[in-house]
């Protein structure tokens, strides 16, 4: 890590009187597995989540596209804020909270698709989420994988204004959700609702850069990606080993 990055991250979060935290999960705290349930946190990663939590004047929110259930059962015995499934759920005080209405009708020829593919793609498999259906291809071989994802994103865009869906090409994952869910419009509820003057958000993959984007109007905003790629973030951290560094500094 740059030490004039992480120093003047510091500043900025010692100066701050109210900070909001915004950290993702896989990629950014732990790293990406063939099985996403078994990408659990290591116990020194739990408590630093612990101490920032007990930080005064500081909110801290996991932010994921995992599955309300399926990140909660990774995290359930701490006492965390999580907004999950790209926005559409959020978990307050223990208590889990829908931020969307959809119907779903665009699911079934959705999964129909995807369904198709995966017969095709070996290794490949689909994840019926609340409010999305994630199609998963870290298991096949890469370059089928890639191949198939490329082919299957065409075929979806040409039907995204249809179904009103919108295509996240992610690390290894193709997600479709409603226009109406994004980790952008979930963090500009939370700023909407309190008034901060420093936010942290940190994240590594496609689904992250509508929060980086979202928050470029914000001269608090400190923005972090994690990883290679072009990217929205003002910063950017090689691995989840700086992310861990930075967020230790903070707690110093």
């Amino acid at each position: 890590m740059n030490n004039n990055i992480e120093q003047i991250i510091k500043e900025k979060y010692n100066n701050a009187r109210n900070r909001l935290v915004l950290l993702d999960y896989d990629g950014t705290l732990v790293n990406y597995v063939s099985a996403p349930e078994t990408a659990r946190l290591p116990e020194y990663i739990f408590d630093i989540l612990y101490s920032l939590i007990d930080v005064p004047k500081t909110t801290t929110f996991i932010i994921t596209g995992r599955g309300h259930e399926d990140i909660d059962s990774l995290l359930k015995h701490i006492p965390i804020s999580i907004i999950a499934e790209h926005g559409a759920m959020i978990k307050e005080d223990g208590v889990w909270k829908n931020q969307l209405i959809d119907n779903f009708s665009w699911k079934a020829p959705i999964i129909k698709i995807l369904d198709r593919f995966t017969e095709l793609c070996q290794g490949s498999y689909i994840e019926e989420k609340g409010f999305s259906v994630a199609w998963h291809y870290r298991s096949s071989e890469s370059d089928p994988g890639y191949r198939f994802s490329r082919e299957l994103i065409t075929i979806l865009r040409n039907l995204s204004q249809s179904y009103n869906i919108r295509i996240l090409d992610g690390n290894k994952v193709v997600e479709i959700l409603t226009n109406d869910t994004g980790k952008g419009s979930a963090v500009q509820r939370l700023i909407e609702q309190k008034s901060y003057d420093f936010v942290l958000s940190i994240g590594d993959d496609a689904t992250d850069e509508e929060m980086f984007e979202f928050l470029l109007q914000y001269s608090y905003a400190v923005t972090v990606k994690v990883g290679e790629g072009s990217t929205y973030a003002k910063f950017t951290f090689k691995n989840i080993n700086e992310v861990i560094l930075l967020l230790k500094l903070l707690l110093v």
